[in-house]
């Protein structure tokens, strides 16, 4: 009786296919077309028109029937999945020595987002689920750190649509923005790649700001920009162990049980990053990963725009943009001051 599970496990994979596998094409189609859209436009990156496409197409005709499982599978799993590879762009050398220098200035400059997300966020009377994820977005990596944290705290489709589309808007702003500022201030490529790399979230936005100040402050801002990505991993397992007191199972939290609320997923993201700081991984392998944990994301973003509910943005209203607004300034003033007192805010 016990070998019944297993023995049924075949049928059972057939027809879990059967239900996603409709959906699922359809989220990849999109995907496609978003990563088109960036190969030609890379500042949008593919996340972007990802979403979009799909809030479109879900304004037209909900999607609905047979590849609603298929959509739910990429707004969910798909999404954890792409989080795993995003590992690949990690080494632990790397983590070392840009993470030493950048520390402070990340640290800081996260706690204060973080901070004044919850503060103005409550002032503003929103959501606690959007401030959250408007408040990592914008303090850690974007559409990444967005993607890791909705799973935890159960976030709506349309609260994850509204909070990607508020950090991406102000992340094209900081594109327009920095570099001018970076000149007035008479930074040096390694400062302002450490200004770009913290304060400015997408990846795509800070190579394009990096490129426009300087070729040379592109190789450091992107590195720390991906250092930053590891901010997921401890603000994840405080928001899982906050989810799980606020949940009031009344449960003591000791270590065992606060490592059994960590999600698999981030789990797997430190594994893949250990596993490529081996150096045993083929640079090109390491590369496919990297490219298909962006496709990823944008096959998981394209589900979530299937299956937004347009009606509970509009509820929503302007307040969360305002508050993506207010976190940007502060994140970039944080920065700046932080450069200013430890030294690293160096001038030509």
């Amino acid at each position: 009786m016990q070998l019944a599970p297993v023995a049924t496990l075949p049928n059972r994979l057939t027809a879990r296919g059967r239900d996603v596998l409709p959906g699922l094409f359809l989220c990849l189609a999109i995907a496609a077309v978003a990563t088109l859209i960036a190969s030609a436009v890379p500042i949008v990156g593919s996340a972007i028109p990802a979403v979009v496409i799909g809030v479109v197409i879900a304004c037209v005709r909900r999607p609905s029937g047979p590849i609603a499982p298929g959509i739910t599978y990429s707004s969910k799993f798909v999404l954890q999945l792409a989080v795993v590879l995003l590992g690949a762009q990690l080494s632990l050398r790397s983590i070392v020595v840009v993470g030493w220098e950048s520390l402070p200035v990340m640290l800081t400059s996260l706690a204060v987002c973080l901070l004044a997300a919850w503060l103005i966020g409550r002032a503003l009377r929103i959501d606690r689920d959007i401030r959250t994820l408007i408040g990592v977005g914008t303090g850690i990596c974007g559409a990444s750190a967005i993607a890791a944290v909705s799973p935890i705290v159960k976030a709506k489709n349309s609260d994850i649509s509204y909070a990607i589309s508020t950090v991406f808007l102000f992340n094209i702003l900081a594109v327009i923005a920095f570099p001018p500022i970076g000149h007035a201030l008479g930074m040096t490529p390694h400062s302002f790649g450490l200004f770009a790399g913290t304060a400015v979230n997408d990846t795509s936005s800070v190579v394009a700001a990096a490129s426009v100040f300087s070729a040379s402050a592109l190789g450091f801002a992107v590195v720390v920009k991906l250092v930053r990505t590891l901010m997921i991993i401890p603000i994840s397992v405080t928001l899982a162990v906050a989810e799980a007191r606020r949940s009031g199972d009344g449960a003591r939290m000791t270590p065992g049980r606060i490592l059994r609320l960590v999600p698999w997923f981030l789990f797997g993201f430190l594994i893949v990053a250990a596993v490529t700081s081996t150096g045993i991984v083929p640079a090109a392998a390491t590369d496919a990963a990297t490219h298909v944990s962006v496709f990823l994301v944008a096959t998981a973003l394209a589900g979530v725009g299937l299956s937004t509910d347009i009606r509970a943005i509009r509820t929503t209203g302007f307040r969360p943009l305002l508050l993506g607004g207010i976190l940007s300034v502060l994140v970039a003033c944080t920065t700046l001051t932080t450069m200013w007192s430890t030294g690293h805010l160096g001038t030509a």
